[in-house]
């Protein structure tokens, strides 16, 4: 089981913009006294087991930059209608009804309007959109002024002693200790003495009668000058060397150098309790980790891409954290099993093939006190092989050993979706060996709440289509929608019908998606002119979604005259539904 410091094995792609080219912002208000759409409920299996009942507040989404509101043409074009209208008995409307239009009012039905408007009341309803959930983690500021005075003076006598080692050059390889050196000038010495021997044995047997010898002080005085030359040039450089520290970088950040070098000594600190010895010395065993497993070189290899569906950055959290998902049940394929673990020298180019994964999407993380330098991880247990396969279970033994003890605090949080009941237990039974700061970044969701967990902390447009969200790879079948597109969530209760409703002001082709998690619904689309002789159109005639079709309904329509979109989905069902759509509107001319 992960420990607090073992970060995920991750190899992001480098992150997008933040600024989003969003399609038409959307806020919600109140239509008479209506009150707002309730938050999603918090799944039941998502409490962390590390304590209950605590609450995370959610992070307020960013709102479009201002720019792109101006630039976004569909303000001035469309507005938006949520419908509740119960199967059986319809309840009698509200008096504000008469506001509506005729069609409208003729039906009996809960409406809540959802129109365009400027950025301040439309940030105002992404906040209230924000679900709240209950987790007792919360990442603490890098800060050094958000500091307790307790952290910011064991900070600075790390910063101390990390100082003093590389002033003693400490992190690096001892320099050859004086005897050493003494015993290699004593070693050349001979070995001068020796050869200049030689040459005046050869010397006097090639002419006798013409030997010439120099005078004995200066052949002795030039064989006292090559050691003592030499003495004096290794005094130089040691000399040299001990007046400049060494340089030491760790993930690309330099060990004492700026508050981004606070950031990484904080991580050590954290997960050693703020004990400073204890940080020290976990800092000089990661240094020479680094250094005797050449990190930096494996960085720049390469492994290939066998295991790129095993793990794998996929989009940001609620909070800005980039999103790693850990896909286990890849390991039900014999092949890439036998591949991966069948023996030791497999399972080190595993273990080497996460740590570059991780050393990759780490150097792309901001160690600013400011920014985001932990991951969001999601481990998906879905047909896991399990506790029984051996190698597996000593493969991942060995890589959260190196992973806790040489990346500490580098999750955000580990959320555990599609969890089985055997998980659980073994859950249970080895909680108790782990610290409560652990278990608290843990979120535990089984099958039928997964989607429901992940989007508490994850928006629907950045999930994978896979996990129940609406994000795909851009591709050329999917022009219309990127991961930067916001969708709008709604809850369908139970035995309910709900209709979204796109009031369109002017000539235009409009192009939507549409999901609901685990369909089982019914769904249709019209579109409803607003002259009194016109007559519906059936852009969609209401079909019963199953499981098995496409998880997300796309589709486009030509406007040419003013009317509304009404998108429906029928919960006959006994459980509630969770509804993610989105829209764009282009204007056209004739």
């Amino acid at each position: 089981m992960a420990q607090e410091s073992t970060p995920p094995p991750v190899t992001p792609p480098p992150p997008p913009s933040l600024e989003q080219a969003s399609p038409s912002p959307a806020m919600v208000k109140e239509k008479g006294d209506l009150p707002p759409a309730p938050a999603p409920e918090p799944a039941e299996e998502a409490d962390s087991p590390g304590a209950k009942g605590k609450e995370l507040q959610g992070p307020t989404l960013p709102s479009p930059p201002e720019g792109e509101q101006k630039d976004s043409r569909s303000s001035t074009l469309a507005a938006m209608m949520e419908k509740e209208e119960p199967v059986s008995s319809p309840q009698p409307p509200p008096e504000e009804k008469t506001e509506l239009t005729e069609k409208s009012a003729a039906t009996e039905e809960e409406v809540v309007a959802v129109a365009v408007a400027d950025t301040g009341k439309e940030k105002q309803v992404q906040e209230n959109k924000v679900p709240q959930t209950l987790v007792s983690f919360k990442e603490e500021s890098n800060l050094v002024s958000d500091l307790s005075d307790i952290e910011r003076k064991a900070l600075e006598e790390l910063k101390q002693l990390v100082q003093e080692a590389l002033n003693t050059h400490q992190f690096s390889t001892a320099p050859p200790k004086k005897e050493e050196r003494q015993s290699v000038i004593v070693t050349q010495e001979a070995q001068t003495t020796q050869e200049t021997s030689k040459d005046e044995a050869s010397a006097s047997e090639s002419d006798v009668s013409t030997e010439i010898k120099p005078p004995a002080e200066t052949q002795e005085s030039k064989v006292e000058e090559t050691p003592e030359k030499e003495s004096q040039e290794v005094a130089k450089e040691e000399q040299k060397a001990a007046s400049s520290p060494e340089e030491i970088t760790i993930w690309g950040i330099p060990l004492l150098k700026d508050d981004r070098s606070d950031v990484v000594l904080l991580k050590f600190l954290r997960a050693r309790d703020f004990k400073v010895r204890d940080a020290f010395v976990m800092i000089k065993n990661t240094i020479q980790w680094r250094r005797d497993f050449k990190i930096d070189e494996l960085v720049d290899e390469d492994l290939g891409d066998d295991l790129e569906k095993v793990v794998f950055m996929h989009g940001y959290d609620r909070e800005g954290h980039p999103v790693c998902y850990n896909v286990y049940g890849e390991f039900q394929n014999k092949e890439l099993y036998q591949k991966t673990f069948s023996d030791e020298e497999k399972r080190l180019k595993f273990l080497r093939w996460r740590i570059q994964f991780l050393e990759r999407s780490i150097r792309k993380l901001d160690f600013s006190p400011s920014g985001i330098s932990t991951v969001f991880q999601v481990n998906d247990l879905k047909n896991s092989p399990g506790p029984g396969k051996r190698e597996l279970r000593l493969a991942t033994k060995q890589a959260l050993l190196l992973l806790q003890d040489n990346y500490p605090e580098f999750v955000a949080k580990q959320v555990f979706i599609n969890v089985p009941w055997w998980y659980l237990a073994f859950y249970t039974m080895i909680s108790p060996f782990m610290t409560q700061r652990t278990k608290s970044k843990f979120v535990f969701a089984g099958p039928s709440k997964s989607a429901e967990t992940l989007f508490k902390y994850v928006s629907p447009e950045q999930v994978p289509i896979q996990y129940g969200g609406l994000s795909v790879d851009f591709c050329d079948c999917n022009p219309e929608f990127t991961i930067a597109d916001p969708a709008t969530e709604i809850t369908v209760k139970p035995a309910t019908k709900q209709t979204v409703e796109i009031i369109i002001y002017e000539k235009c082709f409009i192009v939507w998606e549409l999901r609901v998690v685990g369909w089982e619904v019914s769904y249709s689309a019209e579109f409803v002119p607003d002259s009194k002789d016109a007559y519906t159109i059936i852009i969609t005639k209401p079909t019963k979604m199953t499981p098995t079709n496409e998880p997300v309904v796309s589709n486009s329509f030509k406007v040419g005259e003013l009317g509304k979109i009404l998108l429906t989905v029928d919960n006959s069902t006994s459980k509630k539904k969770k509804l993610l759509y989105r829209f764009k509107i282009n204007p056209f001319s004739d």
